[in-house]
């Protein structure tokens, strides 16, 4: 019995970078991607074809940035999908390998960052948890300098990426993926809470446990349907992909003011 073939959306490197063009991706720009493979269609390449494209779209003077954050270095206790035995704690937090910004692979957030992580020439910044990878001539600045303890706030990329002008380009991906909505988190009333990580030291591994803002992507999908109802939100196709184009700042501005009235922090 033979296998019918493959329908629907074959993307090409090529094609990809024409629809991002189209869509208004600028040469020369700083990008924040989330990203869905899958959502494309048919790429041949996979992966690899969709950063080649990308970085065509963005051009030699462009940098491309996806956070590649590692959420299983946490403490096991936090877990719940799945949660693990409360007799395991002990243990996986003495072995949970440390976060090496090298080595370490991303987790949770498709696969197309995992690729611009091992990307020629790629730098990651040096948070345990929440680092982000970038590709390009802004990607030392971006990257150096993420404090730890400091997820997605003032001494993070995200505003290094505000500053800079960046753009945020959700290919095939949720309002409840935006990272950049995080940072307006940092500038609102919000609670805190002890995160557990396992970091490398000059004395070698250690679990080590800090107190930091609490972050949370409850109702972005909520937050992300209002901002582009009252935004103006570029909306597009790439491939079989439904992608939106906004900045950075103008996200942040805007979840700043929409997180204290829609999700007050519990008393």
């Amino acid at each position: 019995m033979s296998t019918p073939p493959l329908t629907g959306t074959l993307c090409t490197r090529a094609t990809i970078a024409a629809d991002l063009r189209a869509l208004g991706v600028e040469p020369g720009e700083t990008l924040l991607v989330h990203s869905s493979l899958s959502s494309l269609g048919w790429v041949c390449g996979g992966r690899v074809a969709v950063v080649q494209a990308l970085l065509d779209a963005l051009g030699p003077e462009g940098t491309l940035v996806v956070p590649t954050h590692t959420g299983n270095n946490s403490d096991p206790e936090q877990w719940g999908n799945p949660p693990v035995p409360e007799e395991w704690w002990p243990a996986i937090r003495e072995s949970t390998p440390a976060y090496d910004p090298l080595t370490t692979p991303s987790g949770g957030i498709g696969v197309i960052p995992e690729a611009v992580r091992t990307w020629p020439g790629a730098l990651r910044s040096a948070h345990p948890q929440t680092s982000f990878a970038a590709v390009g001539p802004a990607a030392a600045a971006l990257t150096a300098g993420h404090a730890q303890d400091c997820r997605l706030g003032e001494r993070s990329p995200l505003a290094r990426l505000e500053k800079a002008g960046a753009r945020v380009l959700l290919l095939g991906a949720g309002f409840d993926s935006c990272t950049a909505f995080h940072l307006a988190e940092y500038r609102i009333e919000a609670p805190e809470a002890d995160e557990g990580r396992a970091v490398m030291t000059p004395l070698g591994r250690r679990w080590e446990v800090v107190r930091e803002t609490s972050i949370s992507s409850d109702r972005f999908d909520e937050l992300g349907a209002d901002y582009e109802r009252d935004r103006p939100v570029i909306r597009g196709r790439v491939g079989a992909a439904q992608v939106r184009l906004f900045p950075v700042a103008e996200a942040v501005a805007y979840a700043q003011r929409w997180l204290p009235v829609h999700r007050p922090p519990e008393v």
